[in-house]
């Protein structure tokens, strides 16, 4: 291929929106010579390589803007550590057919046994497949809506979180609402019901959401919506972080 003609496809695979093939033209078609790629062949490589670059940038963008607290994948999880929670449920889930299905997810269980980890892994697992996905603990959630409601901006907000289709609420339960502050997460949890998939963590059963939320027919209005298509996974096993707290004890012992 000649400079001119490279020359030429790179500037036309600028305006084209394509821009990996513009920085790596040389590259590919030093593979097509090495491999001795038809026309097709490498026409199919062209477009692979862009597609898989644009998905990695979407993917990217989305993580940014689901505003995840961290990246945690399956692979990470300890399951060797839970022996209670069977594996095949998490992967279950991690095909996202509950997102396609807009179904949710409730993570139950006490502090420390790695909720959020799944919660946040299955959310990036969501990223990767195209979905959009936003991330709040609930405290957060009734915090921003409540401010909103009191300067009139209330519809506004609520759409921050009607409008992806996997909303995580992270820490439901650690601290009790007021009546008024369990009414907004009622209108968040009643319009997503079958338009989005939810996937929360509380360290509360079921039974002790009429005390979080400060009202048993609201506590029950909120659960009626959120069950009714759900997935409940209960993890009732040892801290995660407390074994690696008492780890690093231990280990300090040791030195000393």
């Amino acid at each position: 291929m000649s400079d001119l003609v490279a020359d030429r496809i790179r500037a036309t695979a600028t305006r084209l929106g394509l821009p990996h093939l513009a920085r790596t033209l040389a590259d590919l078609t030093a593979r097509a010579d090495t491999e001795s790629m038809g026309y097709l062949d490498f026409l199919d490589l062209v477009l692979e390589e862009e597609q898989a670059v644009r998905d990695e940038r979407r993917f990217r963008s989305a993580l940014r803007l689901s505003k995840l607290p961290h990246h945690k994948t399956l692979d990470e999880y300890d399951f060797a550590f839970q022996p209670e929670l069977d594996p095949r449920k998490i992967r279950d889930l991690a095909t996202l057919a509950f997102v396609q299905a807009k179904a949710n997810v409730a993570l139950l269980g006490p502090p420390g046994v790695g909720k959020t980890h799944i919660a946040v892994a299955l959310a990036v697992a969501a990223c990767r497949a195209g979905f959009t996905v936003y991330f709040t603990s609930l405290d957060d959630m009734v915090r921003h809506l409540t401010a909103a409601d009191d300067i009139g901006r209330l519809a506004r907000k609520l759409h921050t979180y009607l409008r992806p289709n996997v909303l995580v609420i992270d820490e439901v339960g650690y601290q009790p609402l007021e009546r008024a502050q369990a009414n907004l997460v009622f209108q968040v949890i009643s319009k997503r019901y079958e338009k989005g998939s939810t996937l929360l963590t509380s360290n509360k059963s079921f039974g002790e959401w009429g005390q979080v939320f400060g009202d048993e027919v609201l506590a029950t209005a909120i659960l009626d919506r959120l069950l009714h298509h759900c997935d409940v996974v209960a993890i009732n096993g040892p801290s995660y972080r407390l074994k690696n707290r008492l780890t690093a004890i231990d280990g300090q012992a040791n030195v000393a």
